[in-house]
């Protein structure tokens, strides 16, 4: 009888691996029913789940005798009764261990102990090898890494809720940093001395404030402290990674309280020297579903002139869409709260915009709800073709009835613009009387 393939595309190891002997120093409990991994069975490939397939790579791990269990973020957010966006894996194997192991993987920070474990598409899964950090000189990255014990790895972690692990085999929690009890209790706290864990990385300020808000929870008064004295070093980052968190703030319900919290911890002035202090933060509450970066900093900043707004898209190393979007609703974030009153050349360009959606909802969130409704009535009402009608005249057209190019050929052919989208005119002749009536008027 031929041997038994292992799970997960496995590569047979020798008998000379290491046991398996998972650390039992740790606080860990059976994880409550509501939570459990499902046992369906062995699920075929075509309905595999992230999670089943993470839980299949742990098995494969530990069939092969090291040490494995899910770790970080996903055990958090099983604990809060929430669906992980992912998961990943911690263990005792190396790095080459793991690859040598599965057929399928990509080393994407093999240095720093990190292989990637591909299923079938799109599963995939992380699985990072136990390990105590060096120093971290430039504020990102530490200089160096030592393979060690789970509860090594687990001190080396920023936030108690996020340095948990679980064991899906026996079910249970094991946590060396009591992140279960300030889960429990909501609030968030840095593992270890929280200057410590800044300096390592200037952005977990950040990453503070997005977890206590995300999760309602309350930064503990000597980690809120050490944010406070260090608020100035968050410069340090890069504005690609302060924008990649205040995306994650600002498109979450609880946005409103992050913002709260970047004031009270001093990180907002920092962030925004533009605008140290904000009225009123409340607002952006109501941004609902097209909640975004550049809607919550419209609704936040748009007083501002564009030029600062566009220096702070540079800071932050917004896209091109994103920079013309913030500079669209902030230019427009009032023009639409009497729309009735606007002529139609001015209302219809507005609706027709791509960014109508985001502009509505800094209306909403500025109190204009009644101009909100009057525009959700025009938009179900006119077809695109009623609101961005192609136009009637190009520059073309204005060389073939003679006319010099030059600046007014944009007067003329705006004038003709507006009156169609007036309804003034609907045909190419009347456009073309209404251009030879301001030839006449300019003669």
């Amino acid at each position: 009888m031929g041997r038994k393939r292992p799970a997960c595309g496995a590569v047979p190891r020798n008998s000379t691996d290491r046991p398996l002997s998972l650390e039992k120093q740790g606080f860990s409990r059976s994880i409550p029913a509501s939570i459990l991994f499902p046992k369906p069975g062995p699920p075929t490939i075509g309905d595999m789940t992230e999670r089943q397939f993470a839980t299949d790579v742990v098995q494969t791990l530990r069939a092969a005798g090291y040490e494995a269990i899910f770790a970080g973020g996903c055990v958090r957010d099983m604990l809060l009764g929430l669906e992980p966006d992912d998961f990943d894996v911690a263990t005792s194997a190396r790095p080459e261990e793991v690859r040598r192991l599965f057929r399928h993987t990509i080393a994407v920070g093999a240095s720093f102990g990190v292989i990637e474990v591909l299923g079938p598409k799109p599963l995939k899964v992380q699985v990072a090898t136990f390990r105590s950090e060096g120093p971290y000189s430039d504020g990102r990255h530490p200089d160096s890494v030592a393979f060690t014990t789970a509860r090594e790895d687990a001190l080396r972690r920023d936030f108690t809720i996020n340095g948990m692990f679980f064991d899906p085999v026996e079910n249970r929690i094991i946590d060396y940093v009591a992140g279960e009890t300030d889960l429990k209790q909501s609030i968030l706290r840095a593992i270890g001395e929280p200057s410590a864990r800044f300096r390592e990385d200037h952005l977990r300020m950040l990453r503070a404030v997005r977890f206590a808000a995300r999760f309602g929870l309350t930064i503990e008064p000597i980690t809120m402290s050490a944010i406070r004295q260090m608020a100035a070093q968050v410069v340090s980052v890069s504005g690609e990674r302060i924008a990649e968190e205040l995306r994650k703030l600002f498109v979450h319900p609880n946005r409103a309280t992050g913002v709260e919290l970047l004031m009270q911890s001093g990180l907002w002035p920092v962030l925004f020297p533009e605008t140290p202090k904000l009225s009123a933060t409340n607002a952006i509450d109501q941004l609902g579903a097209s909640a975004s970066i550049t809607s919550g900093l419209a609704s936040l900043l748009g007083e501002l002139s564009a030029k600062q707004l566009d220096g702070i898209a540079d800071r932050l190393r917004l896209s091109n869409v994103e920079r013309s979007r913030l500079l669209f609703l902030a230019a427009n974030r009032h023009a639409l709260a009497q729309p009735d009153q606007l002529p139609l050349h001015v209302l219809k360009p507005l609706l027709a915009h791509a960014d109508i959606g985001e502009l509505l909802a800094v209306h909403r969130a500025l109190s204009h709800s009644a101009g909100g409704d009057y525009c959700a009535a025009r938009l179900a009402e006119w077809s695109l073709d009623v609101l961005d009608p192609p136009p009637l005249l190009t520059g073309d057209d204005l060389k073939t009835m003679e006319l010099k190019p030059g600046p007014r050929f944009k007067i003329i052919l705006d004038a003709v613009r507006s009156a169609q989208l007036d309804g003034i005119i609907s045909t190419r002749d009347e456009a073309a009387r209404l251009v030879e009536s301001m030839r006449d008027q300019s003669s």
